[in-house]
Formats: structure tokens, C-alpha cells, sequence
């Protein structure tokens, strides 16, 4: 249920005379999810919904979808012509300074620029300032309650039970034929999936060799696709329970198709690990200290393992996302490269950390997800992975 006492608490802490949500035929998905529109809603007009930091909210819809937010509290203004719109929004801030919208300074932070220009034009046209609603996105839409924890918990045992599957299949095709393509492995982590009440957006990574130095290599798509034994396999997948606020799970792990692991995957693996452990102790240490941290800290106290190691300029991206309903939400990422990510890292939200170093010969990504609990309580899944796997003497 929308909470407006909550939403308003959060005007006032902010310092924001008011929240001004729009969409236009759902291209601002984090307004229809603060505001709790079902699912598959979909409108073809302007809506505007107004939230005072004090009073009741407005509304403002076409007369053709009069009732748009009738499932939301406070008055509402009809408009049919374009100037009737205009004025519309003009009433709606009137007397307002500060606003909070869908909007980031610059487009530092896309996930939160959902507001096209000229809406953003009129709007300021009305007198007011608008600013980033990024906090009150995470506070609204990015934190989890107890359910989608546990839904998210129940996603991880899959993903977990999938690498147990998919290095299995690996090591039983690797004997019996000689090898196994990238291809058949991502389609038996598919299968598991969906044999688990799961899905995903996309399907999973599955990379030999140099394509694993490919951070979003489309498996399959290599010009040797087949693992045999003698390589190094790259596994990054996701997936979510197939349930309406679902949540995703994501983890990366790697595996030598042989009896032992060669020191020169031991190596690098080592770094990445140690910086992968670096990030969730910073988190870890901000919130027993009571320490606020912003998401680009938690970048730089990951990316300076990897620097100090040599490695750097093969760390070619943010550390890690947010995650979500979509996996990479629309919380605060942990990431100072990409971008600058000032937003806080907020108890109830999900992020991964994901360290990756990307040589021409291979790549090493050590990807667990971090939830920090409403207590402050720092939880760690999908893992962490303590070695590269040796996968003909484990399976």
C-alpha cells in the first residue's frame, strides 16, 4: 500500500517542498512503482502526481483516463487541451521551490534519468528548482522488504545449485566426448531455471578462455566455443523466482577444466578475490561503525586492490550494481569510474560486488551480492568463491 506519511517524512528530511512524478505511457517505470500500479498497466496520456512535503496530494489526468490514480490519495484536475495541461502542471507546484523529480544533473546517473527535457523545460518554467529524487527512489523503490529478502534467498539456492549442474555437465561431457560447447552449458542453466519456478532476462554467460576476458561476452559467439579440458570457464549468471516483486540473485564464479589449477589463474584470482573481500569488509566495517558511505567509495576501496596489484587498466568497469526487480536496479551502484555515485548506501537495498580482471588470454570475475538488512546487519550471498574450482577433480 502507498504510504504517504512515509513519502512525506522523506520531503521534509530532504529539505524538498514536494515530489512531482510523471509518466507518459510507462517510460518512467519508477514513478508506477513508487505510486504501486499493477503490473501490467499501461496508459497512452500525461499523468502528473503531486506530493506536498505537507497537505494533500494532486492529481492531474486526460480526460480519456480520468481515473489513472484513482487508487491514490488526494484531489484531482481533468486537462483535454494541451494549454489545459500546461496550466495544470503550473498549479500543481505552485508556491513550491525545491522539487524533486526523475531527473540526474547532467545525466551522471541514468537509472535515474527517466524525465525527458522538455518536461523538464516546462516544469522549470513553473518556477520551481527541479532536483534528483535519486535518494527517495531508493528509499521507495529500490529497498526490499521481507518478503523479497527471502525471495531473494530462495533465487540464490538456484543459482547456487545451477554452477553444481553446470560444472558437473562439464566434466561429464569433457570425459565422455572430449568437450562440451558454451552453447549447451547456458541452455542447461536455463533449463534448471525454469525447472525452479525462475527466470531471467537474459540468459547467462558461459565464456572459455579469452572470451571470459570479455565482461559481457554473448556465449556462443567466439570463434572456438567448444571447453575441453585444459580451460578456464567463466560462468555469470542471474535469475529471479518467476513471482510478481520478484528479485534478482547474481553471481559470477570461474573453473579449470582440469585435476589442478595453474598458478597463472591462482594468481589473478587471488587479486580479485582480495579485492572482491575488500569491498564487503568496507561495507561491513561503515555500518557497525555507524558510518554513512556513499556507492562511489565502495568502488574506489575495491579498485584499490587491483591498482596496487599492477592490474588496474584491466579493470574496466564499475564495481558493482544495484539490484532489483531488474538486476541492475535502481539503487545506488557501487561505482566511481562509469560514473560518480554519490546516492548512500541504504539499509533494505541489494547490491553486487564484482571485481574483474580482463587479460587478452582469459578473465577473472568474483562476483557475491551484498544485502544490507533495515538493522544494518551486512549479508553476504552467492558465495564468495576461495578458489578457482578444479573441475575434474572436484566432479
Amino acid at each position: 500500500m502507498f504510504d504517504l506519511a512515509a513519502v512525506q517524512s522523506a520531503l521534509t528530511d530532504a529539505n524538498l517542498d514536494g515530489w512531482l512524478l510523471y509518466d507518459f505511457r510507462g517510460l518512467n517505470v519508477l514513478a508506477t512503482r513508487v505510486l504501486q500500479f499493477p503490473e501490467d498497466s499501461m496508459g497512452s496520456r500525461r499523468w502528473f502526481y503531486w506530493i506536498p512535503a505537507t497537505g494533500q496530494p494532486r492529481k492531474l489526468v486526460h480526460r480519456i483516463e480520468d481515473s489513472a490514480l484513482d487508487h491514490l490519495p488526494g484531489e484531482k484536475s481533468v486537462y483535454l487541451r494541451w494549454q489545459e495541461f500546461e496550466a495544470g502542471v503550473a498549479n500543481l507546484v505552485d508556491g513550491a521551490q525545491r522539487v524533486a523529480m526523475e531527473y540526474s544533473p547532467r545525466n551522471a546517473n541514468p537509472y535515474i534519468s527517466r524525465i525527458d527535457a522538455g518536461t523538464f523545460e516546462l516544469v522549470r518554467s513553473c518556477g520551481v528548482e527541479p532536483v534528483s529524487s535519486g535518494d527517495l527512489i531508493q528509499l521507495f523503490e529500490a529497498t526490499w522488504d521481507d518478503a523479497q529478502w527471502e525471495m531473494h534467498l530462495q533465487a540464490d539456492r538456484v543459482t547456487d545449485s545451477s554452477f553444481e549442474k553446470a560444472w558437473g555437465f562439464i566434466a561429464e561431457r569433457v570425459r565422455a566426448d572430449g568437450g562440451v560447447e558454451e552453447t549447451a552449458v547456458r541452455d542447461l542453466i536455463m533449463d534448471h531455471f525454469a525447472a525452479h519456478g525462475c527466470e531471467t532476462y537474459h540468459p547467462p554467460i558461459v565464456g572459455r578462455g579469452s572470451h571470459s576476458g570479455l565482461p559481457h561476452y554473448e556465449t556462443g559467439d567466439g570463434d572456438d566455443t567448444r571447453i575441453r579440458e585444459g580451460e578456464f570457464v567463466l560462468i555469470d549468471q542471474w535469475c529471479k523466482l518467476s513471482q510478481p516483486r520478484s528479485v534478482y540473485s547474481d553471481v559470477t564464479r570461474t573453473g579449470f577444466v582440469g585435476e589442478s589449477v595453474p598458478e597463472e589463474y591462482t594468481k589473478v584470482f587471488r587479486i580479485v578475490a582480495a579485492a572482491r573481500d575488500a569491498g564487503t569488509s568496507f561495507v561491513r566495517d561503515a555500518f557497525a561503525a555507524g558510518r554513512e558511505i556513499q556507492g562511489w567509495e565502495v568502488d574506489d576501496a575495491v579498485r584499490k586492490v587491483i591498482d596496487d596489484a599492477g592490474y588496474g587498466q584491466f579493470f574496466s568497469h564499475r564495481t558493482g550494481h544495484n539490484i532489483g526487480q531488474e538486476v541492475h536496479g535502481n539503487g545506488a551502484h557501487m561505482d566511481n569510474l562509469e560514473t560518480h555515485e554519490t546516492r548512500r548506501v541504504m539499509p533494505g537495498t541489494c547490491f553486487s560486488i564484482e571485481p574483474g580482471i580482463y587479460l587478452p588470454e582469459f578473465g577473472i570475475r568474483s562476483e557475491v551480492d551484498v544485502f544490507v538488512g533495515r538493522d544494518g546487519t551486512v549479508h553476504v550471498t552467492g558465495g564468495p568463491q576461495s578458489e578457482v574450482l578444479p573441475i575434474l577433480r572436484q566432479y
